[in-house]
């Protein structure tokens, strides 16, 4: 997707606030300083039109960022960070899950992974979540200029094996600063939003074993 125009809209705390325009939505979770923000300036190619916070747990509200007039990209409060109440991370939890479940205009889900480290619990949580209410998303795997490329598959086998991935569940590997995945992770949005016929998956191997079956509730704690 070549990106002519982006910009903020609305830091929206419930569905009143929502746009009403009934463009596509992409929603981004992932932990708390896992590099959403990043990503969303590199997607579309601006620096700090999402803006990035040394300060965990501060995105609070869906921040609405609108491209071309043709779609949202969402950032979702950051969760698993320890200094949030429990009862703010309750909160929290159910305003997220009201909208996974019940928006209309929401296409994909893209679950942030930091490419260094092995899923968190909560990360693990979300992506079954996720899977288990048939909820379209793409694992994409962030920071991957912080390791070595001769590491990046090993690094991947880990976070495939540790959320229990199937074949066919799709990971892009992303950079923000080597602009690493920037292209198939658009190619991915344009396929769910019907902007073009679905073609071979994006995904990285190896092949792990198919998950197992699981019924999670959506319960995000530190």
């Amino acid at each position: 997707m070549k990106v002519n125009q982006a910009e903020f809209i609305i830091s929206a705390v419930g569905p009143s606030q929502y746009p009403a325009d009934a463009l596509p939505e992409i929603a981004l979770a992932g932990r708390s300083n896992v590099g959403k923000s990043s990503l969303i300036n590199r997607l579309i190619q601006r620096k700090n039109l999402a803006r990035t916070s040394s300060k965990p747990g501060k995105t609070q509200q869906l921040n609405y960022y609108k491209v071309n007039a043709d779609l949202y990209l969402v950032d979702l409060p950051g969760y698993g960070y320890a200094q949030v109440s429990k009862s703010k991370r309750e909160i929290w939890g159910k305003f997220i899950e009201s909208y996974l479940l019940h928006r209309e205009h929401l296409k994909l889900v893209l679950l942030i992974i930091d490419i260094r480290h092995a899923p968190s619990k909560d990360d693990q949580t979300m992506f079954a979540w996720l899977k288990h209410n048939d909820v379209p998303l793409v694992v994409v795997t962030t920071k991957a200029d912080k390791i070595t490329k001769g590491h990046w598959q090993k690094h991947v086998k880990i976070i495939r094996e540790t959320l229990q991935m199937e074949k066919h569940d799709r990971m892009v590997l992303f950079s923000s600063e080597l602009e690493v995945g920037k292209d198939e992770l658009w190619q991915v949005i344009e396929q769910e939003i019907g902007w073009s016929a679905p073609d071979k998956e994006i995904k990285l191997e190896p092949e792990v074993k198919p998950a197992l079956e699981i019924k999670p509730e959506l319960e995000i704690n530190s």
